[in-house]
């Protein structure tokens, strides 16, 4: 298979709507950034990637084995607690970056794992698994990148031009990913 076939394949993972969980973390994560902080913003984006493709290589490769319902019940818990911490920095009207970098690098690792059976459904047998790996994780950065970039983009209009409050903004956003997690989470549970 070639280049292109894996870059798409990662990029249109991310947008498939019936796997929404990276669209809804990345808004979650990026609901605290405006133009002006754009680079806070995509280092997150690529310290997602990093982990992601860490756990996703050593799933791939058969390194780490990982039950599918665990990982699954935690990937909208890695939704909920930046919609917590965005809430809780809302109202202490400071930011906690350093905490955001360590949880996104571990929720990266979590959704890595997530993907690595879709990843492994492409692949032959016989085909090398580093090159493709690289390559869909590329798409999946490449669409993050987009996602983030729309919703910072968003996020400075809805509050420097129509002069939304960024707490209300936030916090109607958290209101309406809580409203699409928690059904995941309840019928993710792994019991």
């Amino acid at each position: 298979m070639d280049f292109y076939f894996f870059v798409k394949e990662g990029f249109f993972h991310v947008l498939d709507l019936n796997a929404l969980d990276h669209i809804l973390f990345f808004i979650a994560i990026s609901m605290l950034f405006t133009v002006k902080e754009w680079k806070k913003a995509l280092l997150l984006v690529s310290i997602f990637t990093v982990a992601h493709t860490f756990t996703f290589a050593l799933s791939s490769y058969r390194i780490v084995h990982v039950n599918e319902k665990w990982v699954e019940f935690l990937i909208p818990i890695t939704i909920l607690i930046p919609i917590i911490n965005s809430t809780i920095i809302v109202f202490q009207k400071k930011k906690i970056q350093k905490a955001n970098y360590y949880f996104t690098f571990l929720f990266g690792m979590i959704h890595g794992l997530g993907f690595s059976s879709y990843f492994k459904m492409l692949l032959d047998k016989n085909d090398s698994i580093l090159a493709p790996l690289l390559e869909f994780a590329l798409g999946i950065e490449l669409v993050q990148i987009i996602i983030v970039s729309l919703i910072v983009i968003l996020n400075t209009i809805i509050i420097k031009v129509v002069k939304i409050d960024q707490k209300y903004w936030i916090l109607f956003i958290n209101f309406l990913l809580l409203l699409k997690i928690l059904p995941m989470l309840i019928d993710r549970f792994p019991f």
